[in-house]
């Protein structure tokens, strides 16, 4: 019903910068909220950062001041812009959304497909 696109990934270089998108289409009457994680090779998935439609933004400690995330509700997008990238945020980033799609129904969650961030000299 509600399809996730990712977009911004790539490689750069430690201290650079990247700026994630993800559009949500489809079936839409509300996005609920809206957010970024992040798995590593031989970890386990980490939250990033999440902004609700309503209430306090979450970031991880490990992002605080670096990253900064922002919905565009008219675009149904959320933005990740990443700053000061270290080697460690080496990771395949998906977006997740918590979308009502029918008000008389409960709201789903979606998952994109992800997208590599690779922070490398």
């Amino acid at each position: 019903q509600v399809q996730l696109v990712e977009s911004g990934g790539g490689l750069v270089q430690p201290g650079g910068s990247l700026r994630l998108s993800c559009a949500a289409s489809g079936i839409i009457f509300r996005i609920n909220a809206m957010g970024w994680y992040r798995q590593a090779p031989g970890k386990q998935r980490e939250l990033v950062a999440r902004i609700p439609r309503s209430g306090n933004t979450y970031y991880a400690d490990s992002v605080k001041g670096r990253f900064a995330i922002s919905m565009d509700y008219a675009k149904n997008t959320v933005y990740l812009q990443m700053n000061s990238l270290k080697p460690e945020d080496t990771a395949v980033y998906s977006c997740n959304a918590d979308v009502t799609s029918d008000w008389t129904q409960p709201s789903s969650d979606y998952w994109g497909q992800g997208t590599q961030v690779t922070v490398s000299s």
